[in-house]
Formats: structure tokens, sequence, C-alpha cells
């Protein structure tokens, strides 16, 4: 079975068997899902078995945090060959085997369904998209007077609760994603935010797209503060909170410039705060009046 989903204006499709368990998993793609099969960016099927990778040669290993997926990436074949594990010491549960364009790829399951099916999926995505205007963030989302609010910060930061305390304190206010939104430039060189079918903890999967009001790069602290980012603060702030491998050249080239286009068109905050009603109102104020 094939099917199709649209997310960002950009078309993907999966190939699974028709009673597959992991179709039981897609609910969150229900809302982007399409007849439309043209143009996709790329097209993952799922495989039972793995061909012999035995002569793969390690190219690099990335885990943001203990608790975060490890990601070994290889060189195999003249494809790329990812083994996925859920956490730093976890075994391998994903494989996943690409072209270099990252437009056709098979992937292997031994672990959770959900996990695997999406990391391949936000994978894919990232990568394949990396050259057309197009970031995928690491952030929430708040909406407001037809604008989306971008929350960026390390893991822990509070930035799901920051997006909580504008919709429990302002007027107003939705959430649009509460971790993987996608980052998009329109050919007028408008930025656009767009939900997604990746939501971490939270399940807030909309379809729906909105123009950045303003990012906000949030830090914990003390006091209250907030003040307008430089470009190289701007550009470093948002340089930590996308997806892509830096080290092929095509998508740090793409990655780059899509960054550029995103920091010279939005305006970019840096937000000290502590978790409270204040820290919103102020945010809110600075950047959405």
């Amino acid at each position: 079975m094939k099917r199709v989903y649209e997310v960002a204006g950009h078309r993907f499709a999966v190939v699974m068997p028709d009673n597959h368990r992991a179709w039981n998993e897609m609910h969150p793609y229900e809302a982007f899902e399409t007849e439309a099969d043209d143009n996709l960016v790329f097209s993952a099927d799922l495989i039972d078995l793995m061909p012999d990778t035995s002569e793969k040669q390690k190219v690099t290993v990335s885990c943001e945090a203990p608790d975060m997926p490890r990601i070994e990436l290889y060189d195999w074949n003249g494809k790329w060959l990812l083994e996925i594990a859920p956490t730093l010491e976890a075994p391998v549960r994903v494989f996943l085997i690409t072209d270099k364009d990252f437009r056709q790829a098979h992937f292997r399951v031994l672990g959770s369904m959900r996990f695997s099916v999406s990391t391949v999926m936000m994978l894919m995505f990232a990568f394949a998209t990396a050259k057309k205007n197009t970031l995928l963030m690491h952030s929430s989302v708040t909406v407001n007077n037809g604008k989306g609010y971008l929350f960026l910060g390390k893991s822990g930061t509070g930035k799901s609760t920051h997006s909580q305390l504008w919709i429990n304190n302002i007027d107003g206010c939705e959430l649009l994603n509460d971790d993987n939104p996608v980052l998009r430039v329109a050919d007028n060189g408008e930025v656009w935010v767009y939900g997604s079918p990746w939501s971490g903890k939270t399940p807030c999967y909309r379809n729906l797209s909105y123009p950045v009001g303003a990012i906000v790069d949030l830090h914990q602290a003390k006091a209250n503060r907030i003040h307008r980012l430089s470009m190289l603060e701007a550009y470093a702030a948002m340089y930590v909170s996308f997806s892509g491998y830096r080290f092929i050249k095509e998508m740090a080239d793409g990655l780059h410039a899509t960054n550029e286009k995103v920091i010279s068109t939005v305006p970019c905050y840096g937000l000290d705060c502590l978790p409270d009603a204040d820290a919103a109102r102020l945010c809110f104020q600075t950047v959405a009046q």
C-alpha cells in the first residue's frame, strides 16, 4: 500500500504492506494525507530483510543528549546507510538506506513502529527538502492574530512551557506545533511556518500555515529580559535549531541559504526568562505589538 502526504507543500510517499501494523501508528499523518502523488520529494519503502552492509564506511555519529536518538551515518555501496537507536546506549532499532539525493529510501524496523516510522519520515523530509528553501525546526510555535511565533532553545529550556504561557495569558493564542514545525521561504520572499506530523510529546498535528511574526531564542534566567538579536546572533540561534547534515556540502549550502533568507526577513529576539506569565506578556508585547 502506498500513501502520500503533503507537509509544507512538499509531498512524500510511504510504501508498506497493506495490513502491516505500522499503519496503526500513522494517525499523526492523517491530516496531511493527499490523493496527489506527483512531484514527490522522496519515497520510503518498508522492507523485511536488509542487504549485506558489512562493507559500510562510518561517516559520523550524532546524539544530542543521552536520552535522545543516536544516528550513525555510513557510506555504503554509493548510498547512505543510517543506523538509528532510540537513545545513546540503546541497540539499533531502525535501518535506513537512501540514495545520495535522499529521494528513494528503504527502511527496516526492529523496534517501536511509532518511533521508527516517525524518525525515518522526519529525517528523510529534512534531508530531501534542505535545498528547497525549507527548514525542519526544533521549536514550539504559538499562533496569534494570524501570525506564527517560534520559540527556540536547547532541550529543557522551556519552549513548550513558554508556548503554554502565551496560550494561558494572552487572548487569541493557540498552539500550532510543539516540537518540529517547518519553515519555508515562499517565492515572494515571505517566511511561513507550517504544522507537521511531528510534535514531540504533545499530540498537535495541524495541517495549517501562517506567516512568521517573529522568532524568539529562549534562555532560562532569574529575571525577564528581551532584546533584538543581531544578524550573527540570529544566524547562530537558528543554526542549532534546524535539522540537516552540515558536512554534506549540497545540503549545508541549501540550509545556509535558507537560514540567511529567514533571518533577513523575520525579526529575531533573545529572551532571558522565568517560567511565568510576566515573561509571556513581555515577549508578546515586544514581538507582536
